[in-house]
């Protein structure tokens, strides 16, 4: 098989910061981790064929990036507000192929960095929202 279907992944966020989580509702595209590594270059005057050296720096657990089809009324959307009002970082979870035999998740803590909403005059209302990833994300097999 060439790919899989992404329809049903979920975004999950803590919401007691004991480990209950619960699904952000309506979620349309949900995109990362999109983690990043430094190169830190070490070249010298004696570096090979005139080529840069470099060397590993460090990593960036990246961000995860959401777009929803907003409700204000919708207790998981009011949830984003407050978790980007509070000064803690949150648990959250991003979980792929939910009930499926290769279900993957995404376990990270993070805080919220951006937090848009859209009004249009002919289409939905949308809410985006960047989480910005603090530590190492883990990727865990949990089907």
């Amino acid at each position: 098989m060439a790919g899989k279907d992404a329809l049903g992944t979920q975004f999950l966020r803590d919401s007691t910061g004991a480990g209950a989580f619960v699904v952000v509702a309506n979620c349309t595209d949900i995109s990362g981790p999109s983690r990043q590594r430094e190169s830190i270059e070490v070249t010298a005057h004696d570096s090979p064929n005139k080529y840069r050296e470099f060397i590993k720096g460090l990593k960036d657990g990246g961000e995860v990036e959401l777009t929803l089809n907003y409700d204000p009324g919708n207790i998981t959307h009011q949830a984003l507000d407050a978790d980007f009002e509070e000064d803690d970082l949150r648990a959250y979870q991003l979980v792929i192929l939910p009930g499926d035999p290769d279900e993957h998740t995404w376990d990270f803590s993070g805080l919220i960095t951006d937090l848009g909403d859209e009004y249009p005059t002919e289409d939905k209302m949308e809410r985006t929202c960047t989480v910005k990833i603090s530590g190492k994300p883990t990727l865990t097999a949990t089907g």
